[in-house]
Parts: structure tokens; C-alpha cells; sequence
């Protein structure tokens, strides 16, 4: 009988591709997956650094490995990602947290098999983290989450150095793929039965390969991959959105019409403190040329409150500005000090309670938001391609839109994973629109 894996995963869409070549590599070995970490023979926890939140539970899921390790030693554990790639956060887990097994950073992945193999021979701990590696490892056979659609890395690492963020720290400084290799890869996947990729990288828009092939070059490269439908990235800087990219929103017939444009912040002041490189008016130029080459493009972004130094001013102009642009969506967070961030020094930290206040209100203005932006698509005809069943009600179908809206509808006929149908809205939610298929 084969031995069973399970994997935890924290974080971004980075991550979620990190995990689908760890569980390549053990599927390599004849591991089996399973969806229960109790069953499981070697439990890989593939973390995140970027929120404070993520810590915490990742350090509770740890420790409650603890009883299943005094019981069962020949159970591994192993932890990897971004935490890692912290001094710190390696030197608790060796005094807090000695049952890990195995400890490797985001730059070491392709190390994996070798220490899994060493610990199984030897019962040696293995810790392999390296910081600065200038090479890009190689890709590879990840064991993909969907059949018909895939993460592709294009770059690796981040220059930016936002002054809140742990990333350039952890992940190193950033790399491209050739656009060559990017193109082959998804010609390879477009064979293997996938019909959309999502193009992945801490700052998509810097792509830039030893050739002079840009972000924009890349993408009108895949548009003329046969039989590849759709195609999305993310995520984007908007100090790097180029004249030309937004041409590929007007021309193409493949990228799908939607962004991910972090703002962070609708306050110059609190901008500039991030280092973001941009100003509100520059944010608002890329915004309305989206709308321009493309009427129909939904626009979702990220939004921190409770950055040191924001006043309530500061906060207002957050506020305008999500109210200004009408975003789709956003993800909204709480700002957490990350330790070896120039932020985390500011003095003028904000008590806890007007953080979570200003959350709070952020939330209602961009829920608001969602919900008008989703009213608009009732009794509309929409393309969904088909992701599967339901997670809340088994007996109807779940989707996305070339917008990326998110799509619960029923229908009379079965349907395959990757199959784009058209449905009807019959209802729209915040979050979500509910429909029904279309008999043609």
C-alpha cells in the first residue's frame, strides 16, 4: 500500500501553484493523496508571511501536529513557502516546534524530493533554505487542482519593496520565464485538456525576458495558441500598466475582461509611505482607459486600512476612491506589522481599534459596491465556463464569466468541467449571481 500525502496550503494563488508541484514530486515518489492530514504519512504545510493572520494559523494547525508525532515518529511534517525563507521564523521552529521534519523555502521546492527521501533513509531533520538563488527552478509535472484550467508562473520574486510588504524578502528579487517557455508550456497544457490559464507573478506587468519580450508581447503570444479560450493574470502593479497592455484588452480575443489592480490606498499621503510609485490621479488615468478600450471589464483590487500614519482624512479618501472606481470586489485587510519591513519601524502605529473600525466601514462601502456592480448582469445572458457541481448545492452547476463573476445556475443536461454554456441571471447576490442555463 502506498503511503498518503496531505497538503495545507496559506496564501496567494503563488502558493496554490507551489502545492500543485509538491504534490507532483510526491506523486512522483508513489505517495497517494489524501483529503485527511489524520491519514496522511507526510503532511506538507506550504505557508504565507504576507498577513499576520496567516501566522497565527499556521502555528495553531503546527502545534496540534504535536500528539500525532509523540505517537506515530515515522509520521513527517513538513513546513515550507514563505515563513521560511525568514531567519526567525526557522530559528522558533527549531526551539518551539521540534517534531517539523522538514523545513525548505520557496526557492528550494525543486530540493523537496531529495530531502523527503534523506529524512525517510536517515531520520536526520533536514532544513534547506536558500535566500538569494539566482536561478528559476525548473517546472515540474504539478498534479493540477482543475482539469480544464491552470496556474502558470511567469515570474518569480518582486523588486518592488513596498514598504509594508514581506514578499521581496521572501520570495527573492524577481525573474522572468522567456516567453518562449511560457508559450510551450501552455501549448503543452492546452493538449492536455486545459482551456484557461492564469498567469501568475507578484508583478505580472514587469514580465520581461532576456530577449526584450514584454507582458504585452506575451500575451498577444497566447492568444494565438489554438484551442486556449481564456486567459488571466495576476497580479498587477499599477506603476508598470502599460498603454500597451490595455491595447491587448481592446484587441484580444482571449484575454478575459477583468483586473486585478491593487490601490492599497486612495490617499497620496499614505502612498508615498507605502513606496507604491503611483499617485491617486495615476490610479484613476489607468482606471478610466481600462473602461475606454474595454466598457465591459470588471475591476477588483486590495485595500489596507490602519497603514502607520493614516488619519482620518487619509481614510476618507480610501473611501472616495472605491466609491469613484465602483470595484467589483476587493480584498481588505487589516494592517499587520511583517518583522524586516521598513513599516514595521514607523512609529506612529494605529491602535488596533480605529483599524478595525475603518475595516469595518471599508467593508460596507465595498460591499455596496459589489452588490450594484452585480445587479446590473439580472436577466442578462452570460458565457460561464463550467468549473463543476456546486460547493453549497450539489444539484446545480458553478462557473465564472469571462468577467470572473462567480455563477451557481442550474440545468436540465449534464455538464463537463471546462465546458463554457450560456445561462441566464435570475438573481443577483454580492458576491455571487444565480441562473440558469440556456437552451439553445
Amino acid at each position: 500500500m502506498n503511503k498518503k500525502y496531505h497538503i495545507i496550503t496559506y496564501g496567494c494563488q503563488m502558493n496554490e501553484h507551489d502545492s500543485e508541484n509538491l504534490a507532483g514530486m510526491l506523486e512522483a515518489l508513489d505517495y497517494e493523496h489524501t483529503d485527511s492530514p489524520e491519514q496522511a504519512d507526510v503532511v506538507v504545510m506550504n505557508t504565507c508571511s504576507v498577513r499576520e493572520h496567516a501566522d497565527k494559523r499556521f502555528f495553531g494547525m503546527l502545534g496540534q501536529f504535536k500528539k500525532r508525532k509523540m505517537k506515530d515518529p515515522e509520521f513527517i511534517i513538513c513546513v515550507c513557502g514563505c515563513m521560511p525563507q525568514q531567519p526567525h521564523i526557522v530559528q522558533e521552529i527549531k526551539e518551539s516546534f521540534h517534531w517539523v521534519d522538514i523545513v525548505f523555502g520557496t526557492q528550494t521546492i525543486a530540493e523537496f524530493p531529495n530531502l523527503l527521501r534523506e529524512r525517510v533513509e536517515t531520520g536526520k531533520k533536514q532544513f534547506c533554505i536558500l535566500a538569494n538563488n539566482t536561478e528559476i527552478s525548473e517546472e515540474k509535472n504539478p498534479k493540477r487542482m482543475h482539469p480544464h484550467k491552470a496556474l502558470v508562473n511567469i515570474t518569480y520574486g518582486c523588486n518592488n519593496f513596498c514598504t509594508y510588504c514581506i514578499v521581496p524578502y521572501t520570495r527573492g528579487r524577481e525573474k522572468s520565464r522567456t516567453l518562449r517557455e511560457v508559450k510551450q508550456e501552455v501549448i503543452s497544457l492546452v493538449h492536455d485538456g486545459v482551456k484557461e490559464v492564469m498567469l501568475l507573478g507578484q508583478n505580472v506587468n514587469s514580465f520581461k525576458d532576456a530577449e526584450g519580450n514584454n507582458f504585452a508581447a506575451l500575451i498577444r503570444a497566447l492568444e494565438e495558441v489554438e484551442g486556449l479560450e481564456r486567459i488571466r493574470f495576476m497580479t498587477s502593479h499599477p506603476k508598470d500598466l502599460s498603454d500597451e497592455l490595455i491595447d491587448c484588452f481592446r484587441n484580444g480575443k482571449k484575454l478575459c475582461h477583468n483586473i486585478h489592480l491593487p490601490v492599497q490606498s486612495g490617499s497620496d499621503v499614505v502612498l508615498k509611505r507605502m513606496n507604491r510609485h503611483y499617485n491617486r490621479e495615476r490610479y484613476m488615468e489607468i482606471v478610466k482607459k481600462l473602461r475606454a478600450a474595454c466598457p465591459d471589464i470588471t475591476i477588483s483590487t486590495d485595500i489596507i486600512v490602519g497603514f502607520p500614519g493614516e488619519t482620518e482624512e487619509n481614510f476618507q479618501d480610501t473611501l472616495s476612491l472605491v466609491r469613484e472606481v465602483e470595484y467589483d470586489s476587493a480584498f481588505t485587510f487589516i494592517y499587520s506589522p511583517r518583522q524586516g519591513t521598513p513599516a514595521a519601524k514607523f512609529e506612529d502605529q494605529i491602535p488596533e481599534k480605529v483599524k478595525h473600525d475603518r475595516f469595518d466601514r471599508l467593508v460596507e462601502a465595498v460591499n455596496q459596491c459589489s452588490m450594484k456592480k452585480n445587479a446590473e448582469y439580472m436577466d442578462r445572458i452570460v458565457d460561464v465556463m463550467v468549473d463543476g457541481p456546486s460547493k453549497n448545492d450539489p444539484s446545480a452547476w458553478s462557473g465564472r464569466t469571462d468577467t470572473f463573476k462567480l455563477v451557481n445556475f442550474t440545468s436540465e443536461v449534464p455538464l463537463t468541467a471546462g465546458e463554457i454554456v450560456p445561462v441566464r441571471i435570475t438573481e443577483t447576490k454580492t458576491f455571487s449571481l444565480d441562473g440558469e442555463k440556456v437552451t439553445k
